[in-house]
């Protein structure tokens, strides 16, 4: 009896994570505004949460184009990213408080490598690497900030 109440324990303690980390972020397309007036929409996962900003995309293989996530941050500070356990290579956009694009890196994947703006920034958006440049979308370009 005591075996089948350890299975049992030990079943829901995994389906409980299983659920948590398989918990699909909520989607938003945001729009960008490049500083021709012109504009363009990424469909975003919202990573809020501690957990959810520390997970990011590890472990996803595939990032469709024309999708990304925003990590929202509580307050403007320097931000700095990795690519532990990413297997795709990612672009990064550090945005500013109004929502003005201050900085581009492409990222390599699985890289332990610090990826740091260069100024205080309230948000980052992390597309496929190269999807900034191929859609024009450059620093300076303003980000719709509704979400």
């Amino acid at each position: 009896m005591k075996k089948l109440i350890t299975i049992f324990i030990i079943s829901v303690i995994f389906l409980t994570s299983l659920f948590c980390f398989t918990k699909k972020l909520p989607e938003k397309n945001i729009l960008i505004t490049r500083n021709d007036g012109s504009q363009i929409t990424v469909l975003t996962e919202i990573a809020r949460s501690q957990e959810e900003r520390a997970k990011g995309y590890m472990g996803r293989k595939k990032i469709p184009d024309g999708t990304g996530m925003i990590f929202i941050f509580e307050q403007d500070q320097i931000l700095s990213f990795w690519m532990k356990n990413t297997p795709h290579p990612l672009s990064i956009a550090y945005i500013d408080s109004q929502g003005k694009i201050r900085d581009i890196f492409d990222m390599k994947p699985f890289s332990l490598a610090p990826i740091q703006s260069t100024s205080s920034v309230r948000y980052a958006l992390e597309v496929p690497q190269g999807w900034f440049k191929n859609n024009n979308v450059a620093v300076g370009d303003i980000i719709e900030l509704s979400f």
